[in-house]
Order: structure tokens, then sequence, then C-alpha cells
């Protein structure tokens, strides 16, 4: 199994897109070769905004995907450490900061995103990205 970690905009274009892009990322979060790793940082970043605005299709989805992920990253103190120096080292903002701390901490080998290739995300070194925009 491929332990992979999904950013806010993969599981955005999966629940509201309608193109390519819903497309391939829902043929990602499809995939029977992956499991999951998340945060309640993700859960934070997507599902209080689909909740105030009633989108309850949207905060379906993204429910059944919190559900189906098999691996949580909790220390909230490292994972803080962790997204500081990332930060740092690679120049990336905080939240994406806190999204590569989190899957480096439970050992994810992917760190899928929707964002455009010159994005900051890219400057990682400590896990591969995967961009699942499409071209």
């Amino acid at each position: 199994m491929i332990r992979t970690f999904v950013d806010a905009g993969v599981l955005i274009a999966a629940a509201r897109g309608t193109g390519a892009g819903a497309e391939r990322a829902l043929q990602f979060l499809a995939d029977p070769n992956r499991e999951f790793a998340s945060s309640s940082f993700l859960k934070l970043e997507v599902l209080p905004k689909a909740i105030y605005n009633q989108r309850i299709v949207e905060v379906e989805f993204y429910e059944a995907y919190f559900d189906s992920v098999t691996h949580w990253a909790t220390d909230i103190e490292s994972l803080i450490e962790i997204a500081y120096r990332e930060s740092s080292q690679s120049g990336l903002g905080a939240m994406d900061a806190l999204h590569i701390a989190a899957a480096i901490s439970v050992g994810a080998v992917e760190f899928l995103t929707y964002e455009k290739p010159e994005k900051s995300i890219y400057r990682t070194n400590s896990i591969p990205v995967i961009s699942v925009r499409p071209e």
C-alpha cells in the first residue's frame, strides 16, 4: 500500500469539480493501492467552510474521506516543530509546512497536491510531491 497524504486542493477539486481536475483527483482517491494519512489541520482547512455554507454533499464527501483515513498525525507540538524547520528550510507557508510535517510524521511516502508547479510546496525535499492538476 502507498501511504499518501492528500492536500486540501485535491479534496476540494474532487468534491466540487466537474472537469479533468476532478476526475484526476477522484482517480487518485479511489486507488485501491493507497492508504491515506491526514491531520486535524487538513480537516480544519476543508470541513468548517463547507459546513458553514451548508454544502451538504461536499461535507459528506469530506467526512467519507476522513472516515477512510488510516493514519492520523496527532502529536501537535512535534508537528509544529517539524513544520517550523520545514518552513525555514524550504520557504513553505504555514499550512503547507504543517501538512508536510503531518505527512512525514505518519510515514507517508508521497504528498498529493493540486498546486501549480511554481508554488513553494514543490521546494520541499522531505517527501515527494505529486501534482494531481491536469496538464
